[in-house]
């Protein structure tokens, strides 16, 4: 017996009877000869962590474009509380925490630079739109490259939970794991809570600012309201399965509270004036950037030529810029449009 083997023995013992075991998972695109120590999800969760669209996250940012604190959240940080959170509460609901893990790290690899206006101007531009969350699925399918093949060729229960982690109240989707749903609530909880300890670090909100209905359910400090949240959806989520009901979910008075709060921060914060100050700006980057690689197409990088040339120049010039740092986005963008001096110049002498 091998130690993967023996790892799904465990799994078997020790996981609650909805949890995903790797020994059942629906597979991958291709099959490919199993792991003599991982499972399945714990290979997705390596290549995902291996990749080079997950290293580009520390550059990418969350909400406040290219601070100059260190302390602000990125992507990347982002990505690692929302890991956090989704294993604690997988853990008390004994759900499987290597697909937990995989889903979670692999959420947000296809976000754009400039956080979600740079989503928005390419959603704009791109026949047929462009969704993060399935730009995070194009990435791991397409875009990374695998020993095999395009992709990384992960399991579906990976994937899946990938593709439906976006939303607060869109539907789950038939085929989604209780892990995929833990992972797409665990973002929520993540990014609000830490968008409001970044916007009270920044100076634009202080916690007197935020609707008093919403701190007596959630609580007054950060550690606080993450407590509350992770409390609540697990006792909530225990009470829908034991009553048949496979679903992780808040209690109505917690999941009130979280939309009002989350309504809040979109109105002061999101499209509030130190974000929208910065909004015109990376529009015009982004927009500049599109066009330009529309109308010189062959400057693309090769892998990206390729794309174009099979899928259509818009659809190549997209994915090179989605999966640009902002820090790429904005030299890129320099270098295009600064005048460059190709005349040496010396100095007199002394």
């Amino acid at each position: 017996m091998t130690i993967r083997e023996e790892l799904h023995n465990l799994e078997e013992k020790y996981l609650a009877p909805y949890a995903a075991l790797a020994s059942r998972s629906k597979g991958r695109e291709r099959e490919e000869e199993p792991d003599a120590i991982r499972t399945c999800f714990m290979r997705d969760r390596d290549r995902i962590i291996h990749s080079k669209s997950f290293r580009r996250l520390k550059h990418k940012t969350q909400v406040y474009i290219s601070p100059n604190n260190d302390h602000y959240r990125t992507r990347l940080t982002h990505t690692l509380e929302v890991s956090q959170i989704s294993r604690t509460i997988g853990k008390a609901l004994g759900l499987n925490p290597d697909l937990l893990e995989a889903i979670a790290l692999g959420h947000d690899v296809g976000h754009t630079p400039f956080s979600h206006t740079g989503e928005e101007v390419l959603d704009r531009l791109l026949p047929g739109g462009f969704r993060h969350n399935e730009n995070s699925v194009r990435v791991l399918t397409r875009i990374e490259q695998g020993k095999s093949g395009p992709g990384l060729n992960l399991t579906r229960e990976t994937l899946l939970g990938v593709l439906y982690h976006s939303g607060l109240e869109k539907s789950e989707g038939e085929e989604n794991t209780l892990e995929g749903q833990v992972v797409r609530l665990s973002d929520k909880i993540a990014y609000i809570q830490h968008d409001i300890d970044d916007s009270i670090r920044a100076g634009v909100l202080k916690t007197s600012d935020i609707p008093r209905e919403y701190l007596e359910v959630l609580g007054y400090d950060h550690s606080g309201r993450i407590t509350t949240l992770v409390e609540d959806l697990v006792e909530n989520s225990r009470k829908n399965i034991a009553a048949g009901i496979l679903k992780i979910g808040f209690s109505s008075a917690v999941n009130m509270a979280m939309k009002g709060l989350r309504e809040f921060m979109f109105a002061t914060v999101y499209k509030g004036p130190l974000c929208m100050a910065e909004r015109q700006r990376v529009i015009y980057v982004v927009e500049f950037l599109f066009a330009y690689f529309v109308k010189n197409y062959e400057k693309l990088p090769e892998f990206y030529r390729q794309i174009a040339l099979e899928e259509g120049i818009e659809r190549g010039v997209v994915d090179y810029i989605s999966g640009m740092t902002d820090n790429y986005c904005t030299a890129i963008f320099r270098d295009l449009v600064l005048p460059r001096s190709y005349v040496q110049i010396s100095l007199p002498e002394i």
